[in-house]
């Protein structure tokens, strides 16, 4: 599933979603259909491996996984 940025027409809340073809995505603020797709953020190259590596320790702690290869994604982040 890709995710796309949108921005909610009625309530003006900015977010992201996976989308699958068969879903219509709803604002997750006020429930709106009411979506306007936005230009994706481009994220630049990060040139120091240690900021990167806390960046996906943060991420995974928050369940954002989407991003890492299946080795990462099975370690579990340290409190």
């Amino acid at each position: 599933m890709p995710l796309y940025s949108y921005e909610c027409q009625d309530c003006h809340a900015e977010f992201e979603l996976l989308v699958s073809a068969s879903d219509t995505p709803v604002c997750p603020s006020c429930g709106s259909e009411k979506l306007q797709q936005q230009v994706a953020k481009i994220c630049v190259e990060i040139k120091y491996p240690a900021i990167a590596k806390s960046w996906r320790k943060a991420a995974a702690a928050e369940g954002e996984l989407s991003n890492f290869s299946k080795k990462e994604i099975q370690a579990k982040p340290k409190s």
